[in-house]
């Protein structure tokens, strides 16, 4: 097995969950709170970024859910 793939192997799951509906308001993915860039890029990411856009996706959630989004 190569290196490159054994790391996609390893690679973060995509959080679609299959509810692709950019919301106007956010600009966020309402199923998986990515960005557009972000969900077209999420198959060339390396593993580095694959994680930094899955943290952020917490504190998205949050944010919006608390109404500080825009804040």
């Amino acid at each position: 097995m190569t290196t490159d793939s054994a790391s996609s192997s390893s690679d973060p799951a995509s959080p679609c969950i299959g509810v692709c509906v950019i919301n106007p308001q956010t600009q966020l993915c309402e199923g998986c709170f990515r960005t557009l860039d972000e969900i077209a890029g999420w198959w060339e990411y390396s593993f580095a970024q694959k994680q930094a856009v899955l943290a952020q996706l917490e504190d998205r959630l949050a944010r919006i859910a608390s109404g500080v989004f825009f804040d």
